[in-house]
């Protein structure tokens, strides 16, 4: 998407018009948009357009959840582990993953998307509080299997008392090669620790 279009998109838009209009009208530009591209573009771990016909199970239900086992006082040692995540945008479920967090502070991906359109991605991560941790996830987008552009998602996610779950808040923004910020998608990931 260029900043021509991104200025037409706007064009629609009248100066009296309230913030929820304006995100309304910005929020169906970017999904058309994304729908038009839906056929050449797979954005590795965040093919946010890919849907069912790329590759989405069904959720899983059989995974040994991990029960009853001792936890920690804080977000930093909770975390770390493996994961079970459900990821959504507009309340609309699009992917799920395995996350694994480590505890040297960085962690990987395996999200279920299509692996010539790249299904691994990495990251670092930081606690905030005793409850919250933040991660920084970058990879690699492709277009009939080269290298077309990347993405960066931020997420803060608030960790349970107990350990074995989290949920929060993303944005993942789509970057051209040369750095040039294209557009960023909001959403949200709920996860469940999966049993050593």
């Amino acid at each position: 998407m260029t900043r021509e279009t991104l200025g037409n998109i706007g064009s629609g838009v009248r100066n009296g018009d309230s913030p929820t209009v304006i995100r309304s009208v910005y929020v169906a530009a970017v999904a058309a948009s994304l729908m038009l591209v839906s056929v050449t573009v797979h954005a590795s771990c965040a093919d946010l357009v890919g849907g069912p016909s790329q590759g989405m199970a069904h959720p899983l239900t059989n995974l040994s959840q991990a029960q009853n086992e001792p936890r920690y006082d804080n977000a930093a040692d909770n975390v770390v582990g493996t994961w079970h995540v459900t990821y959504s945008s507009g309340g609309v479920e699009y992917a799920q993953a395995f996350i694994q967090w480590h505890s040297d502070r960085t962690e990987w991906e395996n999200i279920n998307k299509p692996v010539l359109g790249g299904n691994i991605c990495m990251g670092s991560w930081k606690p905030i509080d005793a409850t919250h941790v933040s991660r920084n996830h970058y990879g690699w987008i492709f277009s009939s299997g080269v290298v077309s552009n990347y993405f960066n998602e931020t997420e803060t996610d608030e960790v349970s008392r107990d350990g074995n779950s989290y949920q929060g808040t993303n944005v993942t923004s789509i970057y051209a090669l040369d750095g040039t910020f294209l557009f960023a998608i909001e959403g949200t990931a709920k996860a469940t620790r999966i049993a050593p």
